[in-house]
């Protein structure tokens, strides 16, 4: 079906669904106020429907060659001890870390990659007006041109300035008092092919984890009651981080040190995005726009493939957007539904204040890499990822091999 959409944001799910819209015949343009890719970010995983969807896109291989050929995660102490060890094979397959684990840049860029002859990219710009008519949506750009689209979706993150153009009203964040950022640091020679968690007493975290570009992929996550501090300038997030990690031990002086010099330096504060609706008149959202499930969930990825997915083939399936926009939203709000379960707990289970909660912590996670108790324990971490009958839409294009 012949249409014209505007997608804003290029990270995961706005190039996914500008492939979808493309392989049933409809023209995507994707907007972007990033001046380029964005190359930076931590490391995602394709598991469950994700990864059906990226099968069915035919890049199952392309995925696979980028991996991060990360082994599992070990829980360490401050004399970096092991104290528990997840594979890529523990809970069932379905753990912390598993064989499917790439760079959220590298699956960006390569979503870019097998997309951009077929679909109009415009980097550094952004939406700034939108007015629905009835029968077109008339879009001004803070750089570029008016244009006139018959569907605008907006793909891009928790924070979506784009998203408030629309949803102000009926948008509600939920936040679990947590903060994490993230940047990348050399390769010391205590980095393996294994992830590194490591606990500080006052629920600080810090995570350092291997790449396939020879550095490695730090984060600091911390519970902290203070609001807005994702609002500071970086300079003065760096400076917060410092002082707060100051006596934290183990290699966190090594992260500090070089935190400065990252050229990926990302803060931000761990939230759920619920939107009362995804749609209104000729605009929807789809991904972290519409129900950002947070990082605690390991459903980002997924919920932004397979809304991305099921959009288009309902747009695909209905001559009226607004029935194909009831379609997605019946069809993906038990799935999102089951991804934001995500209990106000978890990151204080996962961050102890004290040193005694700390070792009760890393005796439970041993205790966890027992196969009889992983089975259970596989109820308590991530959310069901193949938890959707995923439908089968007509293709128009035919998908490359």
């Amino acid at each position: 079906m012949s249409r014209t959409v505007l997608i804003s944001g290029a990270s995961i799910a706005g190039p996914a669904l500008a492939y979808w819209l493309h392989q049933h015949g409809m023209t995507a343009t994707v907007i972007e106020r990033a001046p380029e890719l964005r190359p930076g970010g931590q490391t995602v995983d394709l598991r469950g429907a994700g990864r059906t969807v990226i099968e069915r896109m035919g890049l199952e291989q392309a995925a696979r060659d980028r991996v991060t050929h990360e082994e599992g995660m070990h829980f360490v102490d401050d004399r970096n001890r092991i104290r528990a060890s997840f594979g890529t094979d523990s809970l069932d397959g379905d753990g912390f870390v598993i064989e499917l684990e790439l760079l959220r840049g590298e699956l960006a860029g390569l979503l870019h990659q097998h997309t951009r002859d077929d679909v109009d990219y415009v980097f550094g710009d952004e939406i700034t007006g939108l007015t629905d008519t009835g029968d077109g949506v008339d879009v001004t750009f803070r750089n570029g041109a008016d244009r006139r689209f018959d569907l605008v979706v907006l793909a891009d993150g928790l924070r979506s300035r784009t998203r408030d153009l629309v949803f102000a009203d009926i948008a509600r964040t939920r936040s679990f008092g947590l903060y994490t950022a993230y940047f990348t640091i050399p390769r010391d020679a205590s980095d393996g092919r294994w992830a590194r968690w490591y606990n500080a007493p006052g629920r600080r975290v810090v995570l350092l984890r291997p790449d396939n570009q020879g550095t490695t992929r730090a984060s600091l996550s911390f519970l902290y009651p203070q609001p807005g501090l994702e609002r500071l300038q970086a300079l003065a997030q760096q400076d917060f981080l410092r002082r707060h990690y100051a006596d934290a031990g183990w290699e966190t002086p090594r992260v500090l040190d070089t935190m400065a010099d990252s050229p990926d330096f990302y803060f931000e504060s761990i939230g759920q995005m619920h939107l009362k609706h995804w749609s209104r008149g000729r605009t929807a959202a789809v991904g972290d726009a519409a129900y950002c499930a947070s990082p605690l969930s390991g459903m980002g990825t997924s919920l932004a493939l397979v809304g991305a997915y099921v959009l288009a083939g309902e747009l695909s399936r209905h001559t009226d957007h607004s029935d194909a926009f009831r379609a997605y939203e019946t069809i993906m709000r038990p799935y999102v539904a089951q991804a934001q379960k995500v209990n106000w707990i978890a990151p204080r289970l996962a961050s102890p204040k004290t040193r005694t909660g700390i070792r009760l912590l890393n005796t439970i996670a041993s205790l966890a890499t027992n196969p009889k108790i992983s089975r259970l324990a596989t109820r308590f971490t991530n959310p069901p990822s193949d938890a959707i009958d995923l439908p089968t839409y007509p293709q128009t294009q035919p998908t490359p091999p």
